[in-house]
């Protein structure tokens, strides 16, 4: 069993640790793959500070690309040296949800635990991935094939930021072309769901966020307006540029604030997507009777219900036909013994993606 450097977290809000692991080998189905790049996703700093819970010691990280480097019994479709994008989406293919399409949320508590320390100490593999390590073990449900034409670092976004920012706006919204949209905030899943409201043909694409610089790169990538959370009653402004409600408002956010004001943007019969996630125990509120009497809605998107095995080749395509910008979401890229540094980066809320880069 390979001995690998993987960034460690011991205690919750305390710095990640780089120590050597044990990677047990691949069983039934099973594939090893030998990361090139892996970004860092909000969700592995709340994971990591605590915001969700769970157990200790773990290994986060979970949009990673790199070649597959050993293969268990029974793994069809994939073989050493193939190269491949890794998500956290482990489908058993028999569940309720797996069989009506939904694959996303997976009904069948299929968790390993492939890693350990070197005592012998079980290391949780965070969101089935633990993709801040030089290699990882993850089910063949979890991985797409990649063509040439796309690099690693770019890869490694598909495996989450721009499938769920995308994926919500065309599977959770199903957005028609013609129609309206808001998206609150435009970090790195706010900036996938404006371009993907770009792609589906949107007439109007508002970004909201408290950030100037963010609403001027939110541009860059399909924005045709932007407003300033700041302002006393955003959805005014946004209705003001739209001409009217928005047809999809998209929460990228786990704010709160933005949970609790995201119905103000809707026009009648329009629906928020909740795609940030808020931590444990965060409530928001709403007045009912106006969703009812207005026929609105409100629904959750989890890794923007894709189906890996359709959409990340349908996004590769957009990508290398120069539609579907992935370079343009790079901000920075750090080595693993500078993860915390990353992390710290990350958290300023500049960064757009940071990506690991693996030697």
């Amino acid at each position: 069993m390979p001995q690998i450097k993987a960034a460690v977290c011991h205690e919750f809000g305390a710095p990640l640790r780089i120590e050597t692991v044990t990677l047990a080998a691949p069983q039934m189905g099973e594939i090893e793959v030998t990361l090139k790049a892996c970004a860092i996703c909000h969700s592995d700093i709340s994971y990591a500070d605590g915001a969700w819970g769970g157990q200790l010691p773990a290994i986060y990280g979970h949009e990673a690309a790199g070649h597959v480097t050993a293969v268990g019994d029974g793994v069809r479709g994939l073989t050493i040296g193939d190269r491949v994008v890794v998500t956290l989406i482990r489908a058993c293919g028999a569940c309720p949800s797996c069989a009506g399409g939904k694959p996303v949320i997976c009904e069948t508590d299929s968790s390993t635990a492939p890693l350990t320390t070197n005592d012998g100490t079980e290391i949780v593999q965070a969101m089935h991935t633990g993709g801040f390590a030089e290699r990882v073990l993850v089910d063949q449900s979890q991985v797409v094939k990649l063509p040439g034409g796309v690099g690693m670092e770019a890869a490694s976004l598909l495996a989450c930021g721009v499938i769920t920012g995308v994926g919500a706006v065309v599977n959770a919204a199903q957005l028609r072309a013609g129609q309206d949209v808001v998206v609150i905030g435009a970090g790195g899943v706010g900036l996938n769901a404006i371009q993907g409201a770009r792609i589906a043909g949107a007439r109007r694409i508002v970004a909201v966020d408290m950030s100037q610089e963010k609403l001027d790169i939110a541009r860059e990538f399909g924005a045709t307006d932007g407003v300033l959370a700041t302002e006393a009653k955003p959805w005014r402004i946004a209705k003001k540029a739209l001409g009217r409600g928005a047809d999809a408002v998209l929460v990228t956010v786990g704010a709160i604030p933005a949970y609790d004001t995201a119905p103000q943007y809707l026009a009648n019969g329009g629906k928020v997507i909740m795609i940030g996630m808020p931590h444990s125990g965060a409530q928001s509120s709403y007045e009912p009777v106006m969703l009812a009497a207005t026929g609105q809605g409100m629904v959750g998107s989890k890794m923007g219900d894709v189906v890996i095995a359709r959409d990340i080749p349908w996004m590769v395509d957009l990508y290398l036909q120069g539609r579907l910008k992935l370079d343009e979401l790079i901000s920075g890229r750090w080595s693993l013994a500078q993860i915390n540094e990353a992390i710290a980066d990350t958290k300023t809320g500049s960064a757009k993606r940071n990506i690991i880069v693996f030697d």
